[in-house]
């Protein structure tokens, strides 16, 4: 619709210096890089067996691991994996050494992984994130898990799967280039589209035609009224038909009996 101006992403934005003990950490990785895992604000933690499930995987694999988790510590943690209960996502996701995303799939979340090229792997618990990971996904970008497969194995093997085929980060940098690829910063054309309505005066140019219409069309009851109009007619013609044809019927057997 032309009122419509589509915008997304301006919330993405270059990564700033990590504090200290993070950037430590990272460089501590070395050649193997980061692993940065978050399922967002509205959950703290997983239940209790998926999420040692998870830290066992991490504690085998080469890469250091930045988990925000909440409560108690999976039994099975690593001493490569670092738990903390906020993290600088945008400055992880900027950072050189984070070679994979661990995620939930939310809008922002996903727009900051696609603006920085990292790869997603994606565990969808409700709302959009599904829907945003199968496009990540359908895109070569990312990898879904669904929370009730999570197993050792299937985890394992969907973040060897991203660490080790070229393709996921090759992907995401393509689409990186693309989503950076504008003629203007994503807020900046959302304060211009903001000023163009207030220029114009509520830009009445831009609005859709339904808010001229009158109220019985905008509701559609006009093509309800021709609807109905139309079948009561052919009820009433199909019942005098109907009624013709039983006179002409009695008519003979009256006959028939004089």
């Amino acid at each position: 619709m032309p009122n419509v101006i589509y915008m997304g992403g301006f919330q993405c934005k270059p990564a700033q210096p990590l504090p200290a003990e993070l950037e430590e950490f990272v460089q501590s990785a070395g050649e193997h890089g980061v692993i940065i895992m978050t399922l967002g604000t509205l959950v703290n933690a997983l239940p209790p067996e998926v999420a040692d499930e998870i830290a066992s995987v991490f504690a085998k694999m080469p890469q250091k691991v930045i988990w925000r988790h909440k409560g108690n510590h999976p039994a099975t943690l690593g001493n490569n994996t670092m738990i903390v209960e906020w993290m600088p996502q945008k400055d992880l996701l900027g950072h050189p050494q984070t070679r994979v995303f661990v995620a939930h799939g939310g809008t922002n979340g996903v727009q900051e992984a696609i603006y920085h090229g990292v790869p997603v792997l994606g565990i969808p618990l409700f709302f959009d994130q599904f829907d945003n990971l199968l496009r990540l996904q359908e895109r070569g970008g990312g990898k879904i898990i669904k929370l009730n497969e999570i197993s050792s194995q299937s985890f394992e093997q969907g973040l060897n799967e991203l660490l080790h085929k070229d393709s996921y980060r090759e992907n995401m940098q393509r689409l990186s280039r693309l989503h950076r690829d504008q003629p203007m910063a994503p807020m900046d054309q959302a304060v211009f589209w903001v000023e163009y309505v207030i220029r114009h005066k509520g830009a009445a140019h831009l609005r859709t035609h339904s808010y001229q219409l009158p109220w019985y069309v905008y509701h559609s009851l006009d093509v309800v009224l021709l609807l109905l109009t139309v079948l009561t007619l052919l009820l009433l013609a199909t019942h005098a038909v109907i009624s013709f044809l039983c006179c002409r019927r009695t008519r003979k057997t009256k006959r028939k009996q004089h």
